[in-house]
């Protein structure tokens, strides 16, 4: 008899997301293995930021994480620019998952699942549908939890962390629409 144990591989999008899901889960029994893409982080700055707070916060609660470093602005700009509207849904989620399915098929996890499930502020049935159709392809199982329930728990405990902590989602036009709502 094999063992059954879960293999999941966290599509994470940064540090103050990843803390109520890695705490969960681990509550749970499971041991998540972090893995940073996010080709969608704009400015340079901003994703720099991002990326090097998630290294110091998974080496200081001492869980495997994986850096795929790739910053893409221009290939991001190319492919949501004609429908800016269902960015979230018909690129950045799916080219992030796309690439954490890809990674974890050919590294021996069974399981992907993403901390943008957190975020109130994501259209949550795009991510199950776009998860679950990912993990099909690759045969493997989309772990859902709806890890809302934890958003400002985690938020929080980011602050007390004096985690850096980002204002908006990650692209150019989620900063855009974080200044149009205050204008």
């Amino acid at each position: 008899m094999g063992s059954d144990k879960m293999k999941l591989l966290m599509h994470t999008c940064c540090a103050p997301c990843s803390i109520y899901c890695i705490d969960s889960l681990r509550k749970e029994g499971i041991e998540p293995t972090v893995y940073w893409y996010n080709p969608n982080i704009h400015p340079f700055k901003e994703y720099e930021a991002r990326r090097n707070t998630l290294k110091e916060y998974t080496k200081s609660i001492d869980v495997d994480a994986i850096f795929e470093d790739e910053y893409g602005l221009k290939n991001f700009c190319k492919n949501v620019i004609n429908d800016l509207e269902n960015r979230c849904k018909d690129y950045c989620y799916r080219v992030r998952l796309e690439q954490t399915a890809r990674y974890a098929k050919e590294n021996g996890f069974d399981t992907i699942t993403t901390t943008l499930l957190i975020s109130p502020y994501q259209n949550h049935e795009a991510l199950i549908e776009v998860g679950k159709e990912v993990a099909n392809r690759y045969d493997l199982e989309f772990l859902y939890r709806d890890f809302r329930v934890g958003f400002r728990g985690g938020q929080a405990k980011a602050r007390e962390l004096n985690l850096y902590m980002q204002k908006y989602c990650g692209c150019i036009f989620s900063e855009e629409d974080r200044y149009n709502k205050h204008l």
